[in-house]
């Protein structure tokens, strides 16, 4: 044990010495500016997101408010997110179907409007409307948008069809605010419903990775980069 030691001490020394020699304060300016360029960078992504999070705050209301103030929407959109490898949804994907089929039962829209992703092997709008279907919604009164790859193509695609419409959109509420913002500077009329039904484990995961997705979506609206 005291040789080990000894062989410990002995390397770290020369290590030390190596570190010395190799002058790494000429190295201290650029370290400086990069830390600097990622505090502004975070600094600026954070102001980014607080500020879209405080323009779509009077958007986000309740079906309890919607139905007291008699308003009725043309289509009611679910935005899609993951579906497991059985099929099934997943737990926040269940909660916005769950959450439209309220809305639809309470005569807020007479149209569901599911959108999301399909390709080989992988369907998220034939699992929704099949959900929905099975929640009590006739088939008729569905509707599926399968290129709603990204949250900015779901809402973009409303253009083709339901553009001048007032649309109610259905998401978890972290994501609700860039749908929102989205759908606002493309000239949407649009309000979200949180579909918040429970606390899902990977939350922080999503907030963090919405910070980012955030200004993705701020520049492409801005700068028509899409």
């Amino acid at each position: 044990m005291k040789k080990a030691i000894q062989f410990l001490n002995k390397i770290g020394s020369v290590m030390l010495a190596r570190f010395r020699k190799c002058k790494w304060q000429k190295f201290l300016p650029w370290c400086a500016l990069f830390l600097g360029i990622c505090i502004f960078c975070a600094a600026s992504f954070l102001a980014i997101g607080a500020a879209v999070k405080q323009k779509m705050e009077p958007r986000i209301t309740s079906v309890e408010a919607l139905t007291s103030a008699g308003e009725h929407f043309d289509v009611i959109l679910v935005l899609g997110c993951a579906v497991r490898a059985d099929g099934s949804p997943s737990h926040m994907l269940e909660d916005r179907i769950k959450t439209s089929v309220s809305l639809y039962e309470a005569g807020l829209a007479d149209i569901v409007l599911m959108s999301g992703d399909r390709h080989e092997g992988y369907d998220e709008v034939g699992t929704m409307k099949l959900e929905a279907q099975k929640l009590g919604v006739p088939a008729d009164r569905i509707e599926i948008d399968p290129t709603g790859f990204y949250t900015y193509d779901s809402i973009a695609n409303l253009l083709e069809q339901y553009k001048g419409k007032r649309v109610l959109i259905v998401t978890q509420k972290y994501h609700l605010y860039r749908a929102l913002y989205i759908a606002d500077k493309l000239g949407i009329e649009a309000f979200g419903i949180s579909a918040n039904l429970r606390t899902y484990t990977k939350q922080l995961q999503f907030d963090v990775r919405e910070i980012l997705a955030r200004v993705k979506d701020v520049f492409w609206v801005q700068y028509n980069l899409k």
